[in-house]
């Protein structure tokens, strides 16, 4: 067992970082775990990805992200939080995998795995889970999902020139993806199971994405669905029956949600409709005493209700909340 620190922050991403943060400035001893690299999930966006938001929103710590464009890039924001990670001097144990957190309150013992297999083990008297929800897609439950060829992450199009793609979704992921592989030579089909695109859409996105459907540069199915996925082929349902489409690509962009499962392992109530998890929503606290929960995880499977943008404050809230606790704690054992 290691040393014993005030706090455990499962979750290396904005979020888990912005509430280490907070914790340093009130004197508290943090460690943050993350299965992945720092910030896991912004490294697995597309490389040529632009925020919808300005460089302002999106910083934590009171660390300045200065860029010289009006909009901040994948590159800009990992170099970022590299630099946040070092000014406020962290310790974060990445690629090591949380498989257990146990005990109580003041005591917990959290369990990693790390990429070699090898297993850890570290104490900490609060714990916070800001494991959001990128690592777990929704799937389609169809036949050939597991095919290499599927993919539920748009990350470059070059592989693709060329070759027959679909994308599956409405949102703006599924958008991005369809114009960019368009603009790189791949031959398009966007397949999406409501009436339109959906009203997430970024408002200079969507008129792009229009004119490609309107042209017939982009082919395109509304109310339909893909049933089955084959090397060669790809099945789908339309209102006009069902079509076979050639198909060398498939990018399943259908949205996240958030790991219950290992939530319901930590002891925490999860509403199974929503996936909302039980939690104060004044200090996040969940129902297990001395767990909180920050970013996106909190939404459950409503998951375009916290961002970056307001996901980075929820250590303010969590954070006066532990160091009331142990001042307490402190106060009764020195009478």
């Amino acid at each position: 067992m290691t040393n014993r620190y005030d706090l455990i922050v499962v979750g290396a991403g904005p979020t888990g970082l912005a509430c280490a943060t907070y914790a340093k400035k009130s004197g508290l001893e943090s460690l943050v775990l993350e299965k992945g690299c720092l910030v896991n999930s912004i490294y697995h966006y597309p490389e040529s990805m632009t925020f919808f938001t300005n460089a302002e929103l999106l910083e934590i710590g009171d660390v300045p992200f200065v860029v010289h464009a009006e909009k901040p890039k994948r590159v800009d924001a990992l170099k970022y939080y590299r630099r946040v990670t070092q000014e406020y001097s962290m310790s974060v144990r990445d690629f090591e995998k949380v498989t257990s957190i146990e005990g109580k309150d003041m005591d917990f013992r959290v369990t990693t795995e790390d990429r070699f297999g090898h297993e850890h083990a570290y104490s900490g008297r609060k714990v916070v889970i800001a494991t959001g929800y990128f690592d777990n897609p929704n799937l389609l439950g169809i036949p050939g999902e597991d095919l290499s060829k599927v993919s539920h992450y748009y990350t470059d199009p070059h592989p693709h020139y060329g070759k027959n793609v679909a994308v599956i979704g409405g949102k703006n992921s599924a958008a991005i993806a369809a114009l960019e592989l368009f603009r790189n030579g791949a031959d398009v089909t966007l397949i999406h199971r409501g009436d339109a695109m959906g009203r997430e859409v970024k408002y200079w996105i969507r008129p792009d994405l229009e004119n490609r459907i309107k042209n017939g540069e982009i082919a395109t199915y509304f109310r339909s669905n893909v049933v089955e996925i084959r090397e060669k082929e790809i099945d789908i349902v339309t209102p006009e029956g069902r079509l076979q489409l050639e198909n060398d690509f498939v990018f399943a962009l259908t949205g996240y949600h958030p790991d219950a499962g290992f939530l319901h392992q930590v002891g925490i109530e999860v509403d199974p409709d929503t996936y909302v998890p039980s939690h104060n929503p004044s200090t996040l606290e969940t129902n297990v005493n001395g767990v909180y929960l920050a970013g996106s995880i909190i939404s459950g499977r409503m998951t375009n209700r916290i961002f970056i943008e307001n996901g980075r404050f929820h250590g303010g809230q969590i954070i006066p909340d532990i160091v009331a606790t142990l001042e307490r704690i402190n106060s009764r054992s020195s009478r």
